[in-house]
């Protein structure tokens, strides 16, 4: 069940620290990342950041992230997220249109998330860490670039963040507003994506209300929709 929270900022930092299960299972993990590799030769072992410690008080959601490679993380997700003292927390930008749609992206057949549909997202990586700060302002604006095209400058940010939470995923949700309406918008993404080498994205779908629901869009954004349309 994912539980939604309201918040009116984030404080989050770079603390690093080891994580035991990436170097107790160093060699189930590089096994487990070979053969992903060779059924799908487009993934890259690089850096990501996980939360190790958060709270949230008064509006305010602090956390804590150390690093690791994609290889111990993807393991950690494949083998259903053993306990291990952290959360998988990133940041999503929520596209809305003009005419009060959302824009999820559906992943393309090389990604890890192959055909799970969802806002444009990624897990920060040390490229978000900015004065010891992790940036999630910054990292969902460099998602919304490389999987739509877009800049958040083309967007009017609603205040505040929803806090999606659901086992060890910890979502940081960012609403967008478009001045375009949601075919407009769907279009000129759909337009840019056909231009790029290997997009991320195979496709945009556009959500108006619960009819419009998917099976295969992730739990946090279905509860997310869900609340957004019934208004509260």
């Amino acid at each position: 069940m994912t539980s939604l929270l309201r918040v009116d900022r984030l404080e989050l930092i770079f603390e690093p620290k080891p994580w035991a299960f990436a170097l107790e299972r160093r060699t189930e993990i590089a096994a487990n990342f070979a053969a992903m590799q060779r059924e799908k030769p487009a993934l890259w072992n690089g850096r990501v950041l996980l939360l190790h410690r958060h709270t949230l008080e008064r509006g305010v959601f602090r956390g804590a992230f150390l690093e690791t490679d994609y290889a111990s993380f993807s393991a950690w997700i494949q083998w259903r997220w053993p306990p291990t003292g952290v959360h998988d927390c990133f940041g999503a930008a929520a596209m809305l249109s003009a005419d009060g749609a959302f824009l999820l992206g559906e992943m393309g057949p090389h990604t890890f998330n192959a055909g799970q549909i969802y806002f444009p997202c990624g897990t920060p990586g040390p490229e978000d860490v900015i004065d010891d700060t992790v940036d999630f302002d910054f990292s969902i604006r460099r998602e919304l670039s490389e999987e739509t095209g877009f800049d958040a400058a083309d967007f009017t940010a609603e205040p505040g963040w929803t806090i999606a939470v659901d086992g060890a995923l910890i979502v940081a949700i960012k609403v967008l507003r478009s001045r375009l309406d949601a075919e407009t918008l769907r279009a000129l993404i759909v337009d840019w994506l056909k231009r790029e080498r290997q997009p991320e994205l195979a496709d945009i779908r556009i959500v108006r209300r619960p009819a419009d629901f998917d099976p295969h869009m992730r739990r946090f954004v279905a509860a997310f929709l869900a609340q957004r349309f019934e208004g509260k």
